[in-house]
């Protein structure tokens, strides 16, 4: 019998000692309401269990003492969320941890001891009202449906994908308290928000939420994630960003970008809406020892103009068609999957999309239709935009926009443009057509400097390699790389001049005359790829070249930067040729033409009529006997 009396109390001393060794400070933290604690709001009764739980007269569920509350919710909704929220269940978990935190009953209002005098208030933000849209969903109705970013155990077994089982279902749903314990403020010493366990590195998301599964088909949007810039970025997160209490980008994870209470809208949980959410980071000031080419937003600050932002009227959804039909706008994920962007340590040959876009969607070049997840080519991503879809815009911001001869209807399809059967195109959506000479060609594009050599010109080449940041780091500047923004019009990479003429055939009135050819002229975009000097000006792929550019005439004026939608009898298309009809005009009614055979047109431009026998007559002013050149 005294053996067991020893046992007994050896047993609970050491018992003891284990207690003392994991619990370390206040371990209910701001639960605590007694006075003296730390918790913004305190009562009068030292017994700090008791403001929620009370051994005698409590009601039923968990020995509960704090009235309950009966508040109605606006619940979480998405069109991309399959399991819907209902009311919590009038004393079941998260009903209760509500009965404080919707503001509708007063904390102190207990069962069994009345109405506690209470001083101070609860911190704003963790009241939450009746609008718990902008909350993670909770209280879900039964039974759990599955979808493919999800661990196949939630609807299965009613199990997360947490190995050490802290975080988990209540009752076959989520509740506040499969992610919070209540009696414990501290088990992560970080984020000391009564987490169930350390959240860092998105553990809690990843309890529920699978990056590596694969069923058939389907797209896993969260795919790549292990290995993405976000979950793996060292990179120091400055307090004034506000994204939470871990210092990294790599320990905040998935609360970067989203919030599991109070987002900044009704879906998607993210921290600020579209780009917003992005701006918090990639701002340049945000987030220490950041690269300065991912200082994206740097590209849209005055005067470069960018892609454009949505609006209220026009908000980017997950669930939108993935071509951008009558819903114009490219925020930051139209671009970018942020689950699975890596940064680019080496740029791949074109036509490859770059992995700081891996995973996003696109549309096939073939049809300008097809729904491609994801895109392989950089182009398939820019044709969710720049294809056959409808409400494109030529917007002024952009710059001067081209009226050409030849065109298929819509000037803005690109699909057309760049198409194998194009007569001429520049090579983004095909290869270039090697057998044709092509002297002008420099052997590796030129960088910003317009003197070091860049990538080797290659067969194909991206949309990224005209339309660019204008400090891009691909190219030998510090900026990001891609269409975000730039100074020169049109998102383009370098100066490009458009001729233009106040009436067509008339005098054009931004003429360029003792040509620059160099990195800052009105040719520089040209010149990335074209031998100017040495050979354009040389007239080696076509006679009259140098009278024009001496002239002060941009190229804009006879060629077309993308390529040929259609063809006529008059224009073949042969080297991007197609007139500009804001510049040229018809020379007395006679349709316009172009004949490489014979190095001549048949049109009026800049007060010259270039006749059908291959003479060119000055119209005014007369530059010699008979006003002919």
């Amino acid at each position: 019998m005294r053996l067991r009396f020893i046992l007994a109390g050896l047993i609970i001393l050491l018992t003891g000692n284990t207690l003392v060794a994991q619990i370390t400070g206040d371990v209910l933290g701001m639960h605590n309401l007694g006075p003296g604690s730390k918790s913004p709001i305190t009562g009068a009764r030292t017994d700090s269990c008791a403001y929620c739980h009370a051994p005698h007269s409590g009601l039923n569920a968990g020995l509960w003492n704090q009235k309950l509350t009966t508040q109605t919710y606006s619940v979480y909704t998405s069109n991309t969320e399959k399991n819907s929220g209902t009311q919590p269940i009038l004393g079941a978990d998260s009903n209760q941890c509500l009965s404080c935190h919707d503001g509708t009953v007063a904390v102190g209002s207990t069962v069994a001891y009345g109405q506690v005098t209470m001083n101070g208030s609860m911190n704003s933000v963790d009241v939450f009202g009746s609008n718990m849209q902008s909350s993670h969903p909770f209280s879900l109705a039964p039974p759990l449906k599955d979808s493919i970013h999800l661990f196949a155990s939630l609807a299965s077994n009613g199990h997360t994908g947490d190995a050490t089982g802290a975080v988990k279902l209540i009752k076959g749903s989520v509740e506040c308290t499969s992610c919070h314990n209540p009696h414990i403020q501290a088990k992560d010493l970080i984020s000391q928000n009564f987490l169930v366990k350390d959240g860092s590195g998105g553990t809690l998301c990843l309890a529920c939420h699978d990056p590596t599964r694969q069923v058939g088909g389907k797209v896993n949007p969260l795919a790549d994630w292990p290995t993405g810039a976000h979950a793996l970025s060292a990179n120091k997160i400055a307090p004034e960003a506000l994204l939470g209490s871990y210092t990294t980008v790599a320990a905040d994870a998935c609360l970067s970008c989203h919030t599991p209470h109070n987002a900044s809208g009704a879906s998607e949980l993210l921290r600020g809406q579209n780009e917003q959410d992005c701006i918090a980071c990639h701002n340049g000031a945000n987030v220490s020892a950041m690269a300065p080419n991912a200082n994206v937003f740097a590209e849209y600050a005055a005067p470069k103009v960018g892609h454009p932002f949505p609006a209220s009227t026009n908000p980017h959804d997950t669930a939108e068609s993935v071509l951008l039909n009558n819903n114009r706008h490219a925020t930051c994920v139209d671009c970018h999957n942020s689950h699975a962007a890596e940064p680019v340590g080496a740029f791949p040959d074109p036509p490859l999309i770059r992995i700081s876009q891996r995973n996003i969607a696109g549309i096939s070049a073939a049809d300008g239709t097809t729904v491609l997840t994801p895109a392989i080519n950089q182009y398939e991503n820019c044709l969710r935009c720049h294809s056959s879809s409808a409400g494109k815009l030529v917007q002024t911001i952009y710059g001067y926009f081209p009226i050409r001869e030849v065109s298929d209807g819509d000037p803005l399809d690109l699909t057309k443009q760049f198409a194998l059967a194009s007569t001429s195109s520049h090579p983004v959506m095909h290869p270039r057509n090697s057998a044709l000479n092509q002297p002008s060609l420099l052997p590796n594009m030129l960088n910003l400097d317009g003197v070091k050599q860049g990538r080797a010109m290659g067969t194909q080449i991206l949309c990224t390699d005209c339309h660019n940041s204008d400090d891009n780091r691909e190219f030998g500047g510090l900026g990001a790389n891609g269409p975000h923004g730039s100074k020169w019009t049109h998102i383009l990479e370098r100066r490009y001049e458009f001729s233009q003429a106040t009436l067509p055939g008339g005098a054009i009135n931004n003429l360029f005359p003792n040509p620059d050819t160099g990195a800052t002229g009105p040719y520089a975009l040209c010149a990335k790829c074209h031998d100017l000097a040495g050979q354009i000006l040389q007239n080696t792929s076509w006679a009259h070249h140098s009278s024009h550019i001496n002239l002060g005439l941009s190229c804009s004026t006879c060629h077309t930067a993308h390529g040929m939608g259609a063809t006529s009898g008059v224009v073949s298309g042969e080297r991007l040729i197609n007139f500009d009809l804001n510049v040229v005009a018809k020379n007395a009614g006679l349709p316009i033409t172009y004949n490489r055979a014979t190095n001549s047109c048949v049109l009026v431009c800049h007060l010259a009529s270039h006749n059908p026998d291959h003479s060119v007559t000055l119209r005014a002013p007369s530059r010699g006997p008979g006003g002919k050149l």
